[in-house]
């Protein structure tokens, strides 16, 4: 789960090394509660299928000279992530403006220097983790062990656990399956999705509910040039997310800070329900976090 804002020192992750791929999954409708995870695949565009051949007298331009746009005189310019919105022109209920900010997934790896104990809510101890580890853990609500597994916010107010220093809150944790939660657990229950979970105030945005965020729409999803749709889930919520605010799941530092530098935090963004743009969600699915040694060793 979340419990605070995005803390923004970050390192470098994985994203160099995983390819990402993106599944497509079921017809989602907006602004209702039901399954984060659905099956039908959404067709990326339809284009020109007739595959009738250019008329005779046409020829295949030239490519323009290095440097040259090709945009074609008096084409609209197409609208870049983060640009601002014409509210009149959206379809769906427009709710304003919201805070944006972003969480991850930290893995142990990337940490070294004093260990201190993750406690279960038994008190006992899952592993001993370097202390940025824990710190940042204990933000953000999920993260990845050295051994590949999967830890999650279990309860607050647990006397064995250290202090958060963000919170000044002591965690305890759950350790979950890398496979059946290979990106940590929701406050639902259930596992999150990089780029298709939001955290939001429930009283606002119950879980479930659906959200276009015009500002997201273009935003890139892998290296291959996929472009995110602008559509999100409630599937998370956190303490500190309260109101008209919604906190973007990235799943991976390197792409909080993409993102950021694109839509950074609190700049604000608009969320539209009922947008026909969300009726199927596309679901960014990154392979599961690599078991790999501890950075620098």
């Amino acid at each position: 789960m979340r419990y605070t804002d995005l803390n923004h020192r970050s390192t470098w992750s994985r994203l160099s090394r995983l390819p990402l791929s993106l599944l497509l999954i079921t017809p989602v409708a907006c602004a209702t509660a039901g399954s984060a995870w659905m099956e039908e695949p959404l067709i990326p565009g339809d284009g020109d299928l007739s595959g009738a051949p250019p008329e005779p007298h046409q020829s295949t331009p030239s490519p323009p000279p290095r440097g040259v746009s090709a945009r074609t005189l008096g084409a609209p310019e197409q609208r870049q992530p983060g640009d601002p919105v014409d509210v009149s022109k959206l379809e769906g209920r427009v709710l304003g403006t919201f805070r944006n900010t972003y969480y991850d997934f930290p893995s142990e790896a990337d940490y070294k220097g004093d260990a201190v104990a993750l406690k279960d809510a038994q008190c006992r101890t899952i592993a001993n983790v370097p202390k940025e580890f824990h710190d940042r853990v204990c933000v953000q609500g999920s993260g990845t062990l050295l051994s590949g597994q999967t830890v999650s916010f279990n309860r607050r107010d647990c006397e064995c656990a250290s202090v958060c220093p963000r919170t000044n809150q002591k965690i305890c944790f759950d350790a979950l399956s890398s496979q059946e939660f290979p990106w940590g657990r929701g406050a639902t229950g259930g596992p999150i999705s990089p780029l298709l979970t939001i955290a939001a105030d429930t009283s606002v945005l119950p879980f479930g509910t659906s959200v276009y965020v015009p500002e997201y729409e273009g935003m890139p999803v892998d290296e291959q040039g996929t472009r995110h749709d602008g559509c999100f889930l409630v599937q998370d919520r956190g303490s500190q997310v309260k109101g008209k605010h919604i906190d973007v799941f990235t799943g991976q530092e390197a792409v909080t800070r993409e993102w950021n530098s694109l839509v950074p935090s609190n700049q604000g963004v608009t969320v539209v329900l009922d947008s026909p743009k969300c009726q199927r969600a596309a679901v960014p699915v990154l392979p599961a976090p690599e078991r790999r040694d501890r950075r620098g060793d």
